[in-house]
């Protein structure tokens, strides 16, 4: 009986010990003793198989837009000098009179009747008709324009009518599905599907101001001023133009710009920029850090005499770099962000002249119409 005392303290001394060393261990090192639970495999979420919701939830407000104006077409003439006309039996009518009409697109963007298209859908138009989402036609007036980004403001009578919401601005990227509405060819609203090919598009000529969204989604003759929305149906841009024919390359005007336009329009009828007097070019390419060449900045091709940036001390030459603390991508860039601030705004500006870098201040003006 005694030794199986002792036995058996023993064994206890043991299993407490061992114990002890065991929580130390646990306190101590305590990810070695955590089970490792494997980590299930990610599935991609499927891809959507259909697209109708979004199209149903922007679809009313993208509206199809008729326009006709008169157009007043000189008689032929055989000879430019008139006395040789007359002697040659050719009688000089009076200018024979026709109706030009056109098609387009636009989108209701507020409820109480405003809409956004482009300039050149209503460029000199006489009548603009409009043809809403229920079928009714309806007239419509231009409230402003804006030939600097090609868009329009234009205005039916109604009310509670369905507009479209804005997507947020910084949600947009390359690879995104976007679905571009309206009127192509006249065949009434019509739906393509694409990808955001890229943003930021300019120097493309079309107009002063470019940001381009580019898409593949087909936009064709009829599509200009319509809907360019993402796969919740949100509005992200306003289609505007195609490279050539069928080759997937479309632009449309991003929605935080047209957003502008608009506010500026209904507010002031005309679009107000800030301007520091001076027109920019491409800046030189440079040396980069690892010997290869790089472009930044924008060049001042010509000043305004007597302008801000004159009065500033800029020179044509000089390549502005910073701008209200902002780098400076290329002269787009820099007419964008100038553009962005309203006249009276002081601005630093950091430039370089024949590679010597230096700062100066500019108070914008109002820049002129075109």
């Amino acid at each position: 009986m005694r030794k199986l005392t002792q036995t058996t303290l023993f064994v206890l001394q043991f299993v407490v010990l061992g114990l002890a060393i065991a929580f130390v261990a646990t306190r101590l090192w305590p990810e070695r003793f955590v089970a490792k639970v494997p980590t299930p495999a990610l599935t991609p979420a499927p891809a959507p198989t259909s697209y109708s919701s979004a199209v149903q939830k922007a679809g009313p407000s993208v509206v199809s837009i008729y326009t006709q104006r008169v157009v007043a077409e000189q008689p032929y003439r055989m000879f430019t000098d008139p006395t040789l006309n007359r002697y040659n039996g050719v009688t000089l009518g009076p200018a024979r009179k026709r109706l030009e009409r056109s098609l387009g697109s636009g989108v209701i963007v507020r409820d109480d009747g405003y809409v956004l298209t482009n300039h050149h859908v209503v460029e000199g138009a006489d009548d603009i008709f409009i043809g809403l989402w229920d079928g009714r036609i309806t007239s419509a007036r231009v409230i402003g324009v804006d030939q600097e980004t090609d868009l329009a403001v234009i205005k039916v009578e109604g009310a509670k009518l369905p507009a479209a919401h804005f997507a947020a601005p910084e949600a947009l990227s390359a690879g995104d599905v976007v679905l571009a509405i309206g009127n192509p060819y006249g065949l009434a609203q019509t739906v393509t599907l694409g990808i955001v090919s890229a943003t930021g598009r300019n120097q493309l000529s079309l107009s002063r101001y470019e940001d381009f969204i580019q898409t593949d989604a087909a936009i064709n003759s009829g599509n200009s001023g319509g809907a360019l929305v993402n796969a919740n149906g949100d509005l992200v841009g306003i289609n505007t133009a195609q490279f050539g024919t069928g080759l997937g390359i479309s632009f449309a005007i991003p929605g935080a710009s047209a957003r502008r336009v608009l506010d500026q329009i209904i507010q002031h009828g005309e679009v107000i920029r800030g301007w520091m007097g001076a027109e920019y070019a491409g800046a030189p390419a440079s040396p980069a850090a690892e010997g290869t060449m790089q472009q930044r900045g924008a060049q001042i091709a010509m000043l305004l005499p007597g302008g801000p940036a004159e009065s500033a001390g800029l020179k044509p030459g000089d390549v502005v770099i910073e701008f209200n603390g902002q780098l400076i991508g290329d002269e787009g860039d820099l007419r964008s962000r100038e553009a962005a601030l309203a006249p009276g705004s002081k601005v630093q500006v950091r430039a370089l002249r024949v590679g010597v870098e230096f700062v100066t201040e500019v108070e914008l003006i109002q820049r002129p119409k075109s």
